[in-house]
């Protein structure tokens, strides 16, 4: 069964940095590439950045420059650090594997201006 573990978010203000992690199980988390997606109130989920297996990365234009995705093989856990948060990054953050439908609870990012 797979599951994912968001964690991390929090309330912080305009400026300031957090650091997401996800934590997976069920899959060999090594072979499989990752997502970072995000869902605010009333918004569709979109895309944030993506990490590939051999650690390539990409990013949504709204973040790039401001967060970094990173894997850690050995704890199964993709990290999304995000600096010079805006209140436009307010939502719901998730994690999801590439080659499955699962989706964790997902971590609330709230950025007060």
């Amino acid at each position: 069964q797979v599951q994912l573990v968001e964690s991390g978010g929090g309330l912080v203000q305009a400026g300031g940095s957090l650091r997401l992690s996800c934590t997976v199980s069920g899959v060999t988390f090594s072979i499989n590439a990752m997502n970072w997606y995000r869902q605010a109130p009333g918004k569709q989920r979109e895309w944030v950045a993506y990490i590939s297996v051999g650690g390539s990365t990409n990013y949504a234009d709204s973040v790039k420059g401001r967060f970094t995705i990173s894997r850690d093989n050995a704890k199964s856990t993709v990290h999304l650090q995000m600096n010079s948060l805006k209140p436009e990054d307010t939502a719901v953050y998730y994690c999801s594997i590439v080659l499955y439908n699962s989706w964790g609870q997902g971590t609330q990012v709230t950025v007060s201006s």
